[in-house]
């Protein structure tokens, strides 16, 4: 039985590698927002506008523990996940942590091409956006750091870089 959560920053690589790496390893993928998108049939915009953070983090607390009971799967979870109540604590109890980590030019790069998708970026300018990046990821340093694994995940630009990380990636979890 195998069970991967991903964590890191937004824009870190999650999805992409996570995707990538289900893919050539025979594993199940599942995004937690979209998990959650799929079960409540809104966006995670959506979700946190009508019950604020705190009611979102809870309907996402519930998610992860469900996911978290599945077999032969890797989870890609939300930037904000392990930061509440239990859940850095639960995901370590219940599989194998990786913190995805990206320096802050490779966040600034891919949330830049995004941010009009993400309702906290999308209002903010180029200097605020960097601000952003090392504000938040300081403020969640403690709870990314409690990962048993760290990867590296500046080179998902293409898929060459993809397959190479889910190369490595494979070796760091010895599979």
């Amino acid at each position: 039985m195998i069970r991967i959560f991903l964590t890191g920053f937004m824009g870190a690589g999650k999805t992409t590698l996570g995707r990538a790496f289900a893919k050539k390893t025979g594993l199940s993928f599942i995004d937690l927002d979209w998990y959650i998108e799929e079960r409540f049939h809104k966006t995670i915009g959506e979700l946190f506008a009508e019950r604020g953070e705190e009611g979102f983090r809870r309907l996402e607390q519930k998610m992860l523990h469900e996911v978290g009971m599945f077999e032969d799967v890797i989870i890609s979870t939300g930037g904000g996940t392990p930061c509440y109540a239990d859940n850095m604590s639960f995901m370590n109890e219940n599989g194998c942590t990786v913190l995805l980590k990206a320096s802050e030019d490779v966040l600034f790069r891919r949330l830049s091409v995004a941010r009009m998708q993400r309702p906290k970026l999308k209002n903010l300018s180029d200097d605020e956006l960097r601000q952003f990046i090392v504000d938040a990821q300081e403020e969640r340093r403690e709870y990314y750091e409690k990962a048993q694994f760290c990867f590296q995940a500046d080179e998902l630009e293409d898929r060459r870089q993809i397959a190479e990380s889910v190369e490595r990636l494979k070796i760091l979890l010895n599979l």
